[in-house]
């Protein structure tokens, strides 16, 4: 079972996540997330246990628990395609922040 772990300190380490998570039972992987660009830890890995009681027992012990001076936020992962998508609008030259289309849509002057 795959958990999210959320509200890491970006020094942590996946030799503590392995550590952590251990004493709940087997962990099968460790995978801190990096930016692509930077390669700096984005503050959240995956924890993949190789079962789901293990698991849950992972999540209902070290929920809210602190490392680094943050509290984790430690849950069930749910796949890409599962999780809500942000709900804001996106800005681009076609659209204006209101939505609407550059071309034909109906904005009142700026000035």
């Amino acid at each position: 079972m795959n958990i999210y772990v959320g509200n890491l300190p970006h020094a942590a380490t996946e030799a503590e996540l392995l550590a952590l998570f251990s004493t709940h039972g087997q962990v099968e992987s460790v995978s801190m997330i990096t930016d692509r660009e930077t390669g700096r830890a984005r503050g959240f890995a995956f924890v993949e246990m190789a079962d789901s009681g293990s698991a849950q027992k992972a999540i209902a012990a070290l929920d809210g628990t602190e490392l680094g001076g943050r509290a984790l936020k430690i849950n069930e992962a749910q796949p890409k395609a599962d999780r809500p998508r942000g709900g804001g609008q996106r800005f681009s030259r076609e659209r204006g922040a209101t939505g609407h289309h550059a071309r034909g849509g109906r904005r009142e002057p700026r000035w």
